[in-house]
């Protein structure tokens, strides 16, 4: 099993690229593909953690589903943020690159490194 996981959407070309420089740098990720298998809210409350991002930063503000079920309210707390994306996943922005207790946004896909390199100086 992989010390590094990728939640991938291989529709996402910043997914795909950021797969190709894992893989560029000797790194072959569990692959999650969260469309199809979307994180359950332990899982996700745990991703925002290691990221270090509040549920409104992993918001992808572009999706229908956002602007229909009006999260772009300040008012909204972090859990009803979260419970949306656990509802529609594709609110979730990608690709998420986790490594232990860390993971990055793969935006741009060079956010990556940073995980690659504190696993290579252990």
């Amino acid at each position: 099993m992989s010390e590094f996981t990728l939640y991938h959407n291989p529709r996402c070309s910043k997914s795909r690229q950021t797969l190709a420089l894992l893989q560029d740098n000797g790194v072959e990720p569990e692959i999650v593909l969260y469309l199809d298998t979307p994180p359950n809210e332990s899982e996700l409350k745990s991703l925002l953690k290691k990221l270090g991002l509040s549920a409104r930063d992993l918001l992808r503000k572009g999706e229908a589903a956002y602007k229909e079920n009006g999260l772009s309210d300040t008012t909204l707390s972090e859990q009803a943020l979260i419970d949306a994306m656990l509802a529609h996943p594709k609110l979730i922005e990608r690709p998420i690159v986790v490594h232990g207790s860390r993971a990055v946004l793969g935006r741009p896909p060079e956010n990556a490194l940073e995980l690659i390199g504190a696993s290579s100086s252990r």
